[in-house]
Parts: C-alpha cells; structure tokens; sequence
C-alpha cells in the first residue's frame, strides 16, 4: 500500500462532522508516516522490538543555505542510544540461524563501543555471554556501559584504533573456538539490517530525499540505506563523511588506514568529505547549541559533511543520520573544554568516535 494511499484512507474514516481546527483534524493531518510500515511505538513486548522508528527532525539552523533543508534522523533515540542497536539485533539473530551459538559460545566483536553496548545488551536478554575488544582510550561511560550489561571487556591498544582491536579479535577467535565473532566490518546482516528498517523508515518521512549522508565506520549505514534508496527512489546522492588520514576517529575511519570494511562497495558513494575532529565537534557544539539536539561526535562530522554537500545545491532535501548520542562523552570534555587545550587530544591522544 502506497503512502499517499494509507493517508486517504485515514481520511476517509474519519468520522462525520470533525470540524477544522479540532483535535481529531489535527491526527488526520498528522498522520504518522510510518503507517504504512511495521508496527513502530507503542507498547511493545520486548525491549528488542523497540529498536529503530526513530524520529526525523529538520535541523534549519545547520542549513548554509535557506533553499536547502537538512533533516536529521535521531539513532540516539534507540534503546542503548545508538544506530548500532539495529545492526546488533541482525547480526544476533544471523548466528542464530546458522546455528553458531552453542551453551559454551562466547560473542566476541572488536568495537569502539556502540556496537559492543548493543551486543551485550542483546546477549543479556538473549542469555549469551559476550566479550568485546575494544581500544583502552575509549571513554568510560562506553566501557562502564558495555560491563553494565554484563560483557567482559577486553583492552588493545589505543594508539592502534578499531584497526588494532580487529587484529586482536580474531587471533583470539583462532586461539580458542568458544568465540564466536559477528564481525560486523564483513558480515552482510550488518547493511541489511539498514536495508530493511533504516531505509524505508527514511524515505516514508522524507520522500523528497535528494541527498542521504552518514559516517563511514564499518560502512554499513552507507551500503543498506544506499542499496534501499537505489531501488526505491533512484537518483539519491550517498554521501560518507570520512576522518582525515592519521587522526584517531573510532565509529568513523579512514579508507587510508589500511583497512576496508568487506563489506563497502565504494561505487555506491557518490561523494566522501574529508573531516577533521576540530570540525567535528565545532559542528557538535553546534547542534547542541542551536538545534538543542545532544549528539556524539561523529554526529558533527556527519554535519560537517551535509553542509559541505548542501554548498553545491541551489535547493532540495538532505537527511543526514546522526548516529548516536552525547552523554557517553562527557567524561572527556566534549562539549566543555576549549578547543586549543584539547589540541594534544585532538590530535589522536584520546579516543573520541
């Protein structure tokens, strides 16, 4: 059923004699775009089916100029304060179909932390034990998080990034056959969870999408939202916001670090910016301080990223994904400390992505 077809619908069963202006009108006309999909908010059975049906907000303010709107789509808002909660869900469910997770398997993933919290927090509920390498100059609110639900929490070394974490990874899993590793840099359910619920949700509240961008971590994001639109809306421009070369940016990463996610076919970009961290978390500040949305940083490098690409259009429409929230970086002055003190930081001493 079309969009535009479950609206009229709407309408016409609206009963007889609702006047303009009352409060019953006012729910015709703000009819929820996601009707047309699956069930989204609402009361739910598990925490898991709660996960995604996040809110788009146009963000006028970050907009360099007035004919084109940037729309910001709030992964922060899902359960564990992340995107990552989507892919988790899918590449779970992935091992359980293949039959991979046994009474003595171990999850075991390397992550800067967003994607460890959402697999810990699954394998909590789910009753899986779950290990995640992480680099040791992570903030403590992702470490403190990712204990919380319960996983054990395994340090590399901090000056080798998402890079060394990957490395340490999968020599454990050689080492010992409890692990077993999701690997969501080379694992298909990774774009399809975005294929599949990212994606749609997108277009059926923005359905005048001209523009699509979002950070290049593991690239799924990128490739499940980009392979969606292709054949949903063709003639969508994908557009990454990529970390500069030698700059510590965990959650995003560069392609000159010497590692490309399995999982990324670069012909489905049509663009990628290159952003430093000081124009990161300028654009962070930012959000906050115009828009009042309280994002993470790699949020301020997505922005950074769809001004740069509304500069070039005269006027349409960008969705920009923001991929999760603040309140995991405090600890590290993110949002409080002046920019030149933290030149040292910012330069790859402290793990802000």
């Amino acid at each position: 059923m079309a969009l535009a077809k479950s609206v009229r619908l709407l309408a016409e069963a609206e009963p007889q004699g609702v006047q303009p202006g009352s409060l019953a009108d006012a729910a015709r006309v703000h009819a929820h775009a996601h009707a047309v999909l699956a069930r989204h908010g609402g009361r739910f059975e598990d925490i898991l089916d709660a996960i995604g049906h996040t809110p788009l907000v146009e963000i006028s303010r970050m907009s360099p100029r007035p004919d084109v709107r940037i729309f910001a789509k709030l992964e922060m808002l899902n359960p564990t304060g992340s995107l990552k909660d989507r892919v988790a869900k899918y590449l779970v469910e992935d091992l359980e179909r293949q039959g991979r997770l046994g009474p003595d398997s171990i999850i075991l993933e390397p992550t800067s932390g967003n994607t460890g919290i959402a697999l810990a927090m699954i394998g909590r509920r789910k009753g899986y034990r779950v290990a995640l390498v992480m680099p040791d100059n992570i903030t403590n609110e992702r470490r403190q998080m990712a204990a919380l639900y319960g996983a054990e929490v395994i340090d590399s070394p901090g000056a080798l990034g998402s890079n060394g974490a990957i490395a340490l990874a999968k020599h454990l899993c050689a080492r010992d056959d409890r692990f077993v590793m999701p690997y969501q840099y080379g694992n298909p359910a990774n774009a399809r969870a975005h294929e599949e619920t990212t994606g749609p949700e997108i277009l059926a509240d923005c359905p005048q999408i001209d523009v699509f961008v979002a950070g290049l971590g593991t690239s799924g994001t990128l490739m499940g939202v980009g392979r969606y639109l292709e054949q949903a809306k063709p003639g969508v421009r994908i557009i990454a916001a990529e970390p500069l070369p030698g700059e510590n940016v965990q959650g995003l990463r560069s392609l000159d670090e010497g590692f490309v996610p399995e999982i990324l076919d670069p012909s489905m970009l049509d663009a990628k910016y290159l952003v430093s961290n000081r124009d990161s978390l300028a654009a962070l500040r930012d959000l906050v301080f115009k828009e009042g949305i309280f994002g993470g940083p790699s949020c301020g490098a997505v922005l950074v990223a769809a001004a740069r690409e509304a500069q070039r259009m005269e006027r349409g429409t960008i969705v920009a994904l923001l991929p999760d929230g603040g309140w995991k970086y405090l600890s590290a002055g993110t949002f409080t400390r002046d920019f030149d003190e933290m030149e040292a930081d910012l330069e790859g001493g402290v793990n802000w992505w």
